[in-house]
Order: structure tokens, then sequence, then C-alpha cells
């Protein structure tokens, strides 16, 4: 699945095959992973790839900095290529999360007395703990799967932690928001594919001339070209506080110190959110330590997601407007759906062709408001996301190849 480049980007987001946060926004968070890593480490990450090379000036004897011996975007959005594929069906929920006792809208709960939805582990979050755990194996000399099984393991890291960045992939309530019809921009679609790619699209074609200037630094070199260009130098300039003359600020961008977005909370800190809890919540409690079983006290995909899960009420992500419109809470039964394939009825024929008006559709909520997409623009939401989510691979990555005790970027 890839963003062809044509005028009409809001078109093209919402064409049929779009998944989380669309091919775009998985290749954003690996491109900003991969101006963090270490220099060490991308040549490491290749040798596991084998892709193509870069340009047809690099060579192995070039400067990974001037010439990276790889780019991590072209894999990013594999999972999603490869997930409905005979070999990969398996793969399938390892893209998302759900809740049984969770309905955004109406009351948000991660997880809730009564767990997670679906097999045991078949989940985003532990996904990403299992998919890096191989690829240390590999690096260590001690798993039991070979460059195949390790290439395979690192395309899917790369890719889940695009995904437990993505709110919606954190609900299954409407499938992620893949059921939950809305309008943006007055074209049909669904909330998934607004969070996926209608946002992302939207800031593609707004993005100021003037970050089509090279960053200097030798972060350039990670760029390729793409679409996004601009709005990746935009996240490196004013998110991160990228100087004039290429150094990074200590947190002088919108995003601050992005160090903590590499902490994990101590085990001391999880035994006190526990006994404050304990007296009046005990079955939560239960379930809170069987899903901490994902994280320790360097990866923890569930202590960091629970924070990504509360937008979906907080800001919220989830209009609660939607059930003032019918669209009421999902059926709890055993029952209730958390499969998050894309639903084909989200994305009719009025979003397929460019520049076509699309039809009205009054019944439904417009999302592309002030105080909707508004929003989410002004305070930078769906930047901040994957910056998050590009720092967090970066730390990982970083710490398997170099073999440090704890995550860092550079």
């Amino acid at each position: 699945m890839r963003l062809a480049l044509v005028s009409a980007a809001l078109a093209l987001a919402s064409a049929p095959g779009a998944l989380a946060w669309g091919a775009a926004g998985h290749e954003i968070v690996a491109t900003i992973a991969q101006m963090h890593l270490h220099p060490d480490v991308l040549p490491v990450l290749c040798d596991i790839l084998d892709p193509a090379p870069a340009s047809s000036s690099a060579s192995s004897t070039s400067d990974p900095a001037a010439h990276p011996p790889c780019h991590l975007a072209p894999i990013a959005a594999w999972a999603d290529r490869v997930r409905m594929t005979p070999a990969y069906r398996h793969t399938a929920s390892w893209h998302y999360v759900g809740a049984l006792d969770d309905l955004p809208g109406a009351a948000c709960a991660f997880p809730g007395a009564r767990g997670w939805a679906g097999r045991r582990d078949a989940n985003v979050l532990a996904a990403l703990g299992n998919q890096t755990r191989i690829v240390a194996g590999f690096l260590d000399g001690e798993g039991e799967g070979g460059l195949a099984d390790a290439a395979d393991a690192l395309r899917f890291l790369v890719h889940f932690a695009g995904d437990m960045h993505m709110p919606l992939h954190l609900t299954g309530r409407e499938r992620g928001g893949n059921g939950a019809k809305v309008t943006f921009d007055g074209r049909m679609t669904n909330l998934h594919s607004v969070w996926d790619s209608f946002l992302i699209a939207q800031a593609l074609r707004t993005i100021p001339a003037n970050y089509s200037r090279p960053l200097l630094g030798g972060l350039e070199a990670h760029l390729r070209g793409t679409i996004y260009d601009g709005y990746v130098r935009r996240l490196m300039i004013d998110g991160f506080g990228l100087s004039v003359g290429g150094g990074r600020g200590a947190g002088e961008g919108r995003f601050g110190a992005i160090e903590e977005w590499l902490k994990c909370p101590s085990a001391d800190d999880a035994d006190g959110d526990l006994e404050a809890t304990t007296e009046h919540a005990w079955p939560i409690v239960q379930t809170a330590l069987r899903s901490e079983r994902w994280d320790d006290d360097v990866l923890c995909p569930y202590a960091w997601a629970r924070a990504i899960h509360e937008l979906n009420c907080d800001f919220p992500v989830w209009p609660t407007e939607l059930d003032k419109l019918g669209a009421g809470p999902a059926d709890d039964s055993p029952s209730f759906e958390h499969e998050h394939d894309c639903a084909m009825d989200g994305r009719q024929s009025d979003v397929t062709m460019a520049g076509r008006r699309p039809s009205p559709h009054p019944e439904l909520l417009e999302l592309d408001t002030p105080e909707y997409a508004g929003r989410v623009r002004e305070d930078w939401v769906v930047e901040r996301l994957l910056a998050m989510a590009g720092i967090r691979l970066a730390g990982i990555l970083n710490g398997l190849v170099l073999g440090e005790s704890d995550v860092r970027v550079h």
C-alpha cells in the first residue's frame, strides 16, 4: 500500500486499502526514527533487511550519515500489505487491541474488569514485545530463527510502533471506528479513515513553502523526495526544535523534552498505582497485573498505550456526537466485534474521484470542522503521536543494536 503522488490527497487517502495511519503515516514514523538512530545502528538494520541500495551513489564505504545504506520507510507498511495473505493471515489481530469494557463516547476502559477481547497475547501490545525479542535473539546469536525471521520481525516492529500510537487501534468499538460512518469535507468515510489518512493528507496539502528547504546536519539524507518530506521537516524544526544550523535544541520545540517519551514506570510506581485502587477495584487490579506482563523497565507498550488510549475519551478522538446521532454504544455481548478490518461501506464511491463534488450526507457527522479537525490541527495531536512513535521506535532499535541497558535517541 503506497501513497501515490497525486494532487487530490484527500481522495487518495480514502481509497480502498487504507489501514492504520495509512502508508504515509507509517513511513513518517519510520523516517523520524531513522533520523534519531545512532550512526552505528542503521547499517546493522540494513544488513538484516537486505534492501536495495538507497541510491546508486551509495556504497559499502560511504558515510552512513551522508548516504544511508537503506531507508526504513519503504518497509514501514509491509505488515499491512501481507496481513491478509495466507502466510500472514494469523498476524491480522497483531495490529490492534480492544478491551471488552471499552466504549469510547460512553466510557473508556483499558482494559477494565473483563479484560481484553480476542486470543491471549494476539494483539499489538504483545506483538511489539514479541517481535523485539525475535530481533534481539538474532542479534545476540541466541534466537531460534534465522535471518528471514529476523527481517520479518524487524518489519513488524517498525509497523507496530506506528499502530500502537494510533488511538483507534487501541479500542474495539465499531472495529476501531471502521464501522462509525462520518463525513470529512463533505465526503462519506469512517472515523478510522479520518485518523488513518484524512487528517494527515490535509496536513500534507497545507505545508507552507518554507519547509521545502533542506535540513542541515546530515538529516536531509534520510528523506527520499516524497510527498511528506516537507511535513517531516516541519516536525523536526517546529516540533523537535531543530536549529537553523542543524543541531537539536534541548526541549525548544513544541514537543518539549522527548526523553520523557522513552521512560517506563518503575516497579515502585506500578505498585503505588495498584495500591491506590486495590480496595475498591480488585478485578481491575487483577487485569492490570496481567496486562503489565507485556512491560518491563525498558520496553513498556502497555504503559505507553494506556496514555494514548485516553485520547479516545479525553480529547476526544471518538466524538460524543456520534451517539447523539444514533450510533449508540455497540453490543457489549461476548460477540462484540473487535476485528479492525476496514469496512468497505466506509469508503464510498463519492471519495474515489478527484475533484468530484461529494454527495450530501446530512444525516452523518461532519468532522472537518473547527471544533474537531481544527482542534486536532491546533493542538498538534497527530504530529505529536507520529513523533512519539518515531522516537520510541528509535529508542528500541538503538537499544537492540547497541546493547544498551535503556532505550535512548541520538
